[in-house]
C-alpha cells in the first residue's frame, strides 16, 4: 500500500512533523470484542474504506456466541475478505495477552489496536497515524479521540483534556515535566511498529487493565519515542455512572500496584489535581461553573477507587469482588 507525501504538519512539541517518505506498507489491525453490535460492522466498513487500507482486520472476540449472534444471516466471512475471527472464551481473555494473540502470524510493518467501539472520524485516520512514523524514533503513535455526540461535558473535558489538538513526539527527557503523561498511550487507537513491538516482548500478559501504558514504559525506558497524532482521529466516549468510575480506577490502580517498576516513581494523584484545576476552568468557559459539583463528586469516586487498587493487597476478596469491574480476573487468579 502506498502512503503519499502529505504536508507538514504544525504544533508538535519537537517542530513540524516530517514528510513521510513514498513507499509501501502493510497494516494489520487487531480489535478485542465483547458482545459486539451493528456498529462494529460499520466501523470495519470505514476502516476497509481508509485512503490506506489495512492488509488484515482481525477481530480476537471473547465468546463465541456473541459474534455468531451478528454475523448470523451475512455475508462476513474468517477468510480474511473483511476480517478474520479469532475465539477465546471469557477466562482466557487478558488485556494483553489477548491482544498478543491477534497479533501472532503478522507480518504487516505496523500493528493498529483498536477498541470496537472506537469510529474512524475520517477516512484518513490510518494515513495520518502512519505519517507519525517519518520519525525513526517513534516506535508507537496514538489517536485524538473525539466526544461522541451524547458525550456530557464532563466527558468533553476529558477528552480535551488528554486529547488536545496539537500533536506531540515524548521521550524519556520528557518525564520530569510530564511525569505519568510521559507513558500515556491509549489502545484505544494505537500503532506500533511491528517489528519493535515483537523484539521487546508485547504486550505483558495477566494484565487487567493499562497493557498500553506498560509497553509504552518499555518502549521509552529502551529509547524510543511515543508520537500523539491529533489529526488522526475517532469519535470514543462514555457517560460512565460514579460507580463505574469508581469500578474502572479501581481497576487502574490494581494494575499500577502490579507494576512499580512503571508507575512507582510517577504520581497519578498529582495528574488529577492537574485534571480538576483545568476541569473547574473549563465548565466556567462553557458558562457551566455548577457543573462541577457533580464532576467533584465523580472525582471523589474515581479518587476512592483509586486508593482502594493501590491497597487491594489488603483487601479481602469479598471486598475486592464488590470493588472490581473485572471479577473474572481475580477468580482466574485466586483459583
Amino acid at each position: 500500500m502506498l502512503i503519499k507525501s502529505r504536508q507538514e504538519h504544525p504544533g508538535t512539541q519537537t517542530g513540524a512533523r516530517p514528510t513521510m517518505m513514498n513507499r509501501n506498507i502493510s497494516i494489520d489491525i487487531i480489535i478485542p470484542t465483547y458482545k459486539p453490535g451493528e456498529s462494529l460492522l460499520t466501523i470495519v466498513e470505514k476502516l476497509r474504506a481508509q485512503t490506506v487500507p489495512p492488509n488484515r482486520i482481525v477481530l480476537i472476540n471473547t465468546e463465541q456466541k456473541y459474534m455468531t449472534n451478528l454475523l448470523r444471516g451475512k455475508s462476513y466471512d474468517k477468510t480474511g475478505r473483511y476480517f478474520e475471527v479469532r475465539n477465546v472464551s471469557e477466562r482466557e481473555f487478558d488485556h494483553g495477552g489477548t491482544r498478543n494473540e491477534g497479533a501472532k502470524g503478522s507480518e504487516a510493518d505496523y500493528l493498529l489496536f483498536m477498541t470496537q467501539d472506537a469510529v474512524p472520524a475520517d477516512d484518513r485516520l490510518i494515513e495520518n497515524m502512519a505519517g507519525a512514523f517519518s520519525d525513526d524514533n517513534v516506535a508507537a503513535v496514538y489517536a485524538r479521540q473525539l466526544p461522541e455526540s451524547d458525550a456530557s461535558l464532563g466527558e468533553r473535558f476529558s477528552r480535551q483534556f488528554n486529547y488536545p489538538d496539537e500533536s506531540c513526539v515524548k521521550s524519556s527527557r520528557d518525564k520530569d515535566r510530564l511525569g505519568i503523561k510521559t507513558y500515556f498511550c491509549s489502545n484505544v487507537c494505537a500503532m506500533y511498529r511491528r517489528e519493535i513491538f515483537e523484539r521487546l516482548g508485547k504486550f505483558p500478559k495477566d494484565m487487567i487493565f493499562n497493557e498500553d501504558m506498560v509497553f509504552a514504559h518499555t518502549l521509552i525506558v529502551n529509547g524510543y519515542s511515543i508520537a500523539y497524532a491529533a489529526d488522526a482521529r475517532v469519535y470514543h466516549s462514555h457517560n460512565y455512572t460514579n460507580m463505574q468510575q469508581f469500578h474502572r480506577n479501581f481497576d487502574l490502580a490494581v494494575s499500577q500496584a502490579m507494576h512499580p517498576e512503571v508507575f512507582g516513581d510517577v504520581s497519578s494523584e498529582s495528574e488529577g489535581k492537574s485534571y480538576a484545576k483545568s476541569a473547574f476552568a473549563y465548565f466556567r468557559q462553557e458558562k457551566r461553573p455548577l457543573y462541577f459539583i457533580p464532576f467533584a463528586v465523580t472525582c471523589a469516586f474515581r479518587l476512592a477507587g483509586y486508593k482502594l487498587g493501590m491497597n487491594y493487597k489488603r483487601l479481602t476478596r469479598r471486598r475486592i469482588l464488590k470493588c472490581t469491574a473485572s471479577p473474572v480476573y481475580f477468580y482466574k487468579h485466586w483459583s
